[in-house]
């Protein structure tokens, strides 16, 4: 491939955050997305307009929206999983709606409470809507590379879905490594049987990194071709309905390797890293994020950390 650029997805707004136990201020939600959208991020998942019973976390999704100072270098995106939630991010003039189902079976039905044709049923007049509401649509499928309740997933089954949502509409398809299992090989295995039904320019890859593979699995998929990544800062992340799902793979870990791999992401990396500090600060815990602790290490050699404040 000689394209270079890449698309850095950021999603820890709203993958992030949706696991945390310790609940974050409106305001700062806001203030922290402010920061990321000065990093030259051109796209920031802002929240996910499910009920808030579900994720209450992110139950103050509207008001996060409408506080985040527009920014027309930065596509703002949220989750919706039904009509109302479609309501609701309109409402609040999001930029684009992301829309959401399993690879899995019986993960669909953990998530969502439906079955896979269930789901598609819901999401089909979504789809429809936002197109007429000139909002463009991503799709997420999750549990592609393995599932917390079957184990190994058929490749098949996600490629019947890819083509079911590119069918209706869908100009981005996330696969999602959601439980961190998939290894360079499987990577490999499982993009070239999906571009039969997805062309490389549309899709993104969505890693954790549970096992420490995330990066590899960039590099493979990078190596085929793909060119759209999804990333959350400080390496925040975990699906609440995954049991054993630990973080997305950190945004400025997967910069770093695709920098250096001679990709252009548009991203300050420095910038990314004073993010990555704040919303530790906010969290009051320490993050996984490489870049994040070797930033840390260096700033308490340097004195700048106070040791009573520090994560």
């Amino acid at each position: 491939m000689t394209n270079l650029s890449v698309r850095i997805r950021e999603v820890g707004p709203r993958d992030g955050l949706q696991n945390e136990k310790k609940w974050i201020e409106t305001q700062d939600k806001v203030d922290w997305i402010d920061q990321l959208a000065e990093t030259g991020l051109s796209y920031i998942e802002l929240t996910s307009f499910v009920h808030p019973k579900w994720i209450p976390a992110l139950s103050d999704a509207s008001e996060v929206v409408k506080g985040v100072k527009k920014n027309k270098n930065v596509i703002f995106g949220a989750l919706v999983p039904n009509e109302r939630g479609l309501d609701r991010a309109l409402e609040v003039g999001i930029d684009e709606i992301a829309v959401f189902l399993s690879a899995s079976e019986t993960h669909n039905r953990k998530n969502i409470n439906k079955s896979i044709d269930e789901t598609f049923l819901v999401l089909k007049p979504v789809i429809e809507r936002a197109k007429k509401s000139n909002k463009p649509i991503r799709g997420y499928v999750s549990t592609v590379f393995g599932c917390p309740y079957e184990g190994d997933v058929d490749v098949n089954q996600t490629r019947k879905i890819a083509y079911q949502l590119m069918e209706a509409g869908v100009e981005e398809i996330s696969f999602g490594d959601t439980i961190g299992v998939a290894t360079p090989n499987q990577i490999e295995d499982v993009i070239q049987a999906i571009s039969k039904e997805v062309s490389l320019e549309k899709m993104a890859l969505h890693p954790h990194d549970t096992r420490g593979t995330a990066l590899a699995n960039v590099f493979a998929a990078y190596q085929l071709g793909v060119r759209a990544f999804d990333g959350s800062v400080a390496g925040l992340g975990g699906c609440p309905y995954a049991p054993g799902a630990s973080g997305n793979v950190a945004t400025e870990d997967l910069i770093y390797l695709l920098e250096g791999l001679g990709a252009k992401t548009g991203v300050d990396l420095e910038k990314l890293l004073e993010s990555a500090k704040w919303i530790q600060r906010k969290l009051g815990r320490n993050l996984p994020s490489h870049h994040l602790q070797l930033a840390m290490a260096q700033d308490h050699r340097e004195g700048f950390v106070d040791e009573n404040t520090a994560y």
